[in-house]
């Protein structure tokens, strides 16, 4: 597979053209109350931590929702080798909205994240045939991925890099330069397919190393 256009997670995120420049320029003080919000479902504290759908890393508490729904799917697919239609379509939109807030932060759009609507931030997951799936692999996924998590640490500061050019170029000409945005998506599309792999755990297809 060259560019994983065909990969169990499509990750897309729609060019925004003109920005508003105050919300650019203030974004880290608009973005806090989603923040909260955001911090209170997914950071509860210690724990582990994992690669969000936009690259970011978020920590993970041992109680919190994200580590329980991780074991327990890897439980149900060992155990039982079934994976509940609900269980899947709950961690499928918990990312989608971890992806609206970064899409936020990285200032992809300058829609406010909501907790229900795909807005401009789009990702497609299929869902799997338990029973295809290798109901040993879940136990050591995470483990398997350590290439990307290497790589996606080197890209996402990276992509911090390429917000702060954007956050300038915006400022000045109103618009965030299209090869800067194409870069940041991809990587967030990079990190989607090493989390469906790893943590959500919808294909046994080893993720490609392309932003694309």
């Amino acid at each position: 597979m060259a560019d994983g256009s065909d990969y169990a997670v499509r990750f897309e995120i729609d060019y925004p053209g003109r920005m508003d420049r105050l919300t650019t320029l203030l974004r880290l003080i608009w973005a806090i109350p989603i923040l909260i919000l955001f911090g209170l479902i997914t950071n509860t504290g210690g724990g582990y931590q994992y690669v969000d759908a936009a690259g970011k890393a978020v920590q993970s508490g041992g109680g919190g929702i994200t580590a329980g729904l991780f074991v327990a799917t890897v439980l149900m697919l060992v155990v039982r080798q079934k994976y509940p239609r609900w269980w899947f379509d709950f961690g499928v939109e918990l990312a989608r909205f971890s992806a609206r807030v970064s899409a936020y932060l990285f200032l992809l759009t300058d829609k406010y994240p909501s907790t229900t609507e795909a807005q401009s931030v789009h990702i497609e997951v299929d869902y799997p045939d338990a029973m295809q799936l290798n109901r040993w692999l879940p136990l050591v996924k995470w483990l398997l991925a350590i290439p990307h998590y290497i790589v996606l640490a080197v890209l996402s500061i990276l992509a911090v890099l390429a917000t702060i050019l954007a956050w300038f170029a915006i400022l000045i000409t109103g618009s965030y330069p299209r090869g800067l945005f194409d870069f940041v998506v991809g990587v967030g599309r990079w990190a989607a397919r090493v989390w469906a792999y790893a943590f959500l755990l919808v294909t046994d297809t080893y993720p490609p190393f392309s932003l694309r």
